[in-house]
């Protein structure tokens, strides 16, 4: 079974954009027509009215000012990108994955060798000290550095010691009588 490795990668974006219109005018000149309408038509008297229709069309009275609404437009947009790649040659990464696990390997185990030179160098600092009789106060914060450090003897090698003898009344008149008697078996025939 293989495993299939996927990268990743997410982007955040912050865009602008400004949109505008060219060429740029605020105001537009708005004709603004006569639309007198007072002859045309007639009433049953014969008077002129109005008939509907501007007297004058196409006349242009004047130019109004207009705002045409053209303004800058301004805008911030966020946004996430995601993207997802599967790379179609994986030997190299698996290649990469193995030469990454050696490499914490290797830097665990010179890790662990510094640990065990310290460790090492603190031990026999503090067998050296306590040999000498040199020890950190107990109530000193540095007495723990050799707390758990046991001075004992070397295999072969006895501590000076001594032994007590129990001696008893009855083994003293024994070993008398036996020095009298060898006093006498060494001494020479009397005639």
């Amino acid at each position: 079974m293989t495993a299939a490795v996927v990268a990743t990668t997410a982007i955040v974006a912050v865009v602008t954009t400004t949109g505008w219109a060219d060429p740029y005018e605020k105001y537009y000149k708005e004709p603004i027509y006569d639309t007198l309408d007072l002859v045309g038509a007639f009433d049953p008297e014969g008077n002129p009215v109005p008939d509907g229709r501007p007297d004058n069309p196409g006349n242009v009275l004047f130019y109004k000012p207009m705002r045409t609404g053209q303004k800058t437009n301004f805008s911030i947009n966020g946004g996430i990108t995601a993207s997802i790649s599967i790379p179609l040659d994986r030997a190299h990464i698996r290649s990469c994955h193995r030469a990454a696990e050696k490499q914490v390997a290797l830097l665990d185990a010179t890790l662990a060798d510094k640990r065990l030179n310290y460790e090492i160098a603190r031990l026999k600092n503090c067998a050296s000290l306590m040999k000498d009789g040199i020890m950190f106060h107990p109530k000193s914060p540095y007495s723990k550095i050799c707390a758990d450090v046991v001075l004992t003897n070397p295999p072969g090698v006895l501590p000076p010691h001594i032994h007590s003898i129990p001696t008893s009344s009855k083994t003293v008149e024994t070993s008398g009588a036996a020095n009298l008697t060898q006093q006498q078996s060494s001494s020479p025939a009397s005639p």
